[in-house]
């Protein structure tokens, strides 16, 4: 009788070669000192709360303009390209940032840290699919996604711990020239990324350039009007990452309203990435998960994200942390479920529909933050902030599982 193995078969070298690559410019892009700081750095040259909410929302507006555009533009020229100059973009809003401390100096910034990050999201995702795809390794995308997701995590939280020494040492200029040169080394590295179309592609890239970008937004809106489980997806990948995201901008200013020293306040930004990079690790596990554990954890993330808040004091940030790992765990979970269900050729476009639609609801958060900080502490506001994340529990509970299972079936994400 023959015998079977049960080891999977060696991974092609262009793999390994793409996980490598991925990584180290995941750690680039998000090696950003000025992350854990720059809302202090606002307020301290004199902007409220309200202003600072503002430049949130005017980073969102930015994003919601170039979303779309910037995934068919992927779609229909190069998606590296957009990798490339996306971190290139970011840089120079952060060089304006520390130039020029002024409230239209930052608004310019996040004018251009907007449209930079608008350019590599969709693009990135859709590089990674297809790249894996091209050498049969597509059910890694998900594991992989989630490794980069806990590299970008793991790069915050080195930014951030040494935000505070290297403010203290060298000020705003200091980890606003790091933050730069991060970026600019990002760039090249995204420089280094694979690319391969396909013929299907290639076809689309010797029309006019006019033809190929309405061939791929027009291809991008026909999968999600035709497809029920990328409709599904795609809402869910909006609400689940549209909150916590635009909470986390507000993270510095709830470890301020403890009352601890300005210094430490990066240290209890750490504790909550901490929390994200853990959550990013667990995808290989939570992709066993049924639909209806995954909504129970998401509940108990806003039940936990609410006593967290509430609590007051540094303690709390630790329920923060935990919070944020299921949150962050689901928002790779339901962007590998959305990857898995698209199967036309205009991926990066509808990855950027999911971003507009992102966009679009951290718009709205940022207004609803802005609303409830007139009549409540920061504490309070997120405490309010976490009960979408119930209706999302409910809508993930409603599959029972299925589409987790029929994952596992096809062999994908795994």
């Amino acid at each position: 009788m023959p015998v079977i193995s049960s080891c999977p078969p060696p991974l092609r070298p262009g793999v390994r070669r793409l996980e490598r690559t991925l990584y180290l410019y995941a750690g680039l892009e998000d090696f950003v000192l000025l992350y854990p700081v720059y809302a202090l750095l606002f307020a301290g040259h004199g902007l409220d709360t309200a202003r600072i909410s503002s430049l949130f929302a005017l980073w969102s507006l930015t994003g919601l303009l170039v979303e779309v555009p910037s995934g068919v533009w992927a779609d229909a020229v190069s998606r590296r390209l957009m990798t490339v100059t996306g971190p290139l973009l970011t840089a120079a809003g952060f060089a304006l940032w520390v130039l020029f401390p002024s409230y239209g100096a930052y608004a310019a910034g996040f004018v251009l840290w907007g449209a930079g990050g608008s350019l590599r999201s969709g693009a990135m995702e859709a590089l990674v699919h297809d790249e894996l795809e091209r050498l049969g390794a597509a059910s890694r995308y998900g594991r992989i996604m989630g490794r980069t997701a806990a590299v970008s995590m793991a790069a915050t939280a080195a930014a951030t711990a040494l935000a505070a020494p290297a403010f203290a040492r060298g000020g705003e200029l200091l980890i606003g020239a790091a933050s730069v040169a991060a970026c600019l080394l990002c760039a090249a590295v995204g420089a280094a990324l694979p690319e391969h179309r396909g013929p299907t592609d290639r076809g689309a890239q010797r029309r006019t350039r006019r033809g190929a970008h309405t061939a791929a937004l027009r291809a991008g809106f026909t999968e999600v009007r035709g497809s029920r489980r990328v409709r599904h997806a795609l809402l869910l990948s909006v609400v689940v990452t549209s909150v916590w995201g635009a909470l986390d901008e507000y993270v510095p200013l709830l470890a301020a309203a403890t009352g601890v020293a300005t210094a430490t306040v990066p240290l209890l930004v750490l504790v909550v990435w901490v929390g994200v990079t853990v959550g990013s690790l667990l995808v290989g596990p939570g992709e066993r998960l049924s639909g209806r554990a995954l909504g129970a954890a998401v509940a108990a993330g806003a039940a936990v994200l609410a006593a967290g808040a509430l609590n007051g004091g540094p303690g709390g940030f630790v329920l923060v942390g935990v919070a944020f790992l299921v949150f962050q765990l689901t928002d790779v979970l339901v962007d590998a479920r959305l990857q898995e269900a698209i199967t036309g050729p205009s991926r990066a476009t509808v990855t950027s529909l999911a971003g507009l639609g992102t966009g679009l609801t951290t718009l709205l958060v940022y207004g609803t933050y802005a609303g409830l900080s007139a009549h409540a502490p920061h504490g309070t506001v997120f405490a309010l902030l976490a009960l979408p994340y119930l209706a999302v529990a409910a809508a993930l509970g409603r599959t029972h599982g299925r589409e987790a299972g029929n994952g596992r079936r096809s062999g994908k994400r795994t």
